[in-house]
């Protein structure tokens, strides 16, 4: 069979009888039906289950990433715990460095003696007023002593074994005036000591 009575064939169609159409016809109808609900269940169904597996498949990465996340939160969950309490104990240990109320005066007797223990003389040593911070009071002291470079060493050695916390600020050292004494340098500074806070006073 050519092409022409192929053609002839499909215009001689009568769709009122299906039947008594050649067999080759019939085929290529029923290939051409079977391809039409096979696009159709496509565009209408399957596309759609499509697009619905690749949302699921991004979730199930998405859920994957935040479990593999807290998974590995969980496994290290007591070291987390270890090093809080490792936290919690060396915040306890420094604010037990931290001077009470009722020791500040010793406090400020400790610094004063370990200047002169060094060797230095005191010509300024006034505490400032106390300055509140978030669980902390902070207490300047402006000192200005005289002596030399090794004297001043120890005297900065010597404040920061004291048991308290004791830390030295705005250190400046200069060449004594003749009218000052014998010592050839003057060394002004602001010791600084810190209160802790009871949490009513916060």
């Amino acid at each position: 069979m050519n092409l022409a009575d192929f053609k002839q064939q499909f215009s001689d169609l009568d769709f009122s009888d299906v039947g008594s159409w050649p067999m080759l016809v019939k085929i290529v109808a029923v290939i051409l039906v079977c391809l039409g609900v096979l696009g159709a269940g496509f565009w209408f169904d399957t596309r759609t289950q499509l697009e619905d597996l690749k949302a699921a498949q991004n979730k199930e990465q998405e859920l994957r990433t935040a479990f593999e996340a807290k998974q590995h939160k969980a496994a290290n969950l007591q070291p987390y715990r270890d090093q809080m309490e490792e936290m919690k104990r060396s915040f306890g240990t420094m604010l037990r460095q931290l001077p009470s109320r009722t020791e500040i005066a010793e406090l400020l007797v400790d610094v004063s003696q370990t200047g002169l223990a060094n060797g230095l003389e005191f010509e300024l040593f006034k505490p400032q007023a106390e300055s509140p911070a978030e669980f902390y009071a902070e207490l300047p002291i402006k000192i200005k002593v005289a002596g030399d470079y090794h004297e001043f060493g120890n005297f900065a050695s010597g404040v920061a074994v004291l048991p308290r916390i004791v830390t030295l600020h705005d250190i400046t050292i200069m060449p004594a005036k003749d009218n000052e004494g014998s010592s050839n340098l003057i060394m002004e500074a602001t010791a600084k000591t810190y209160r802790y806070l009871e949490e009513g006073a916060q």
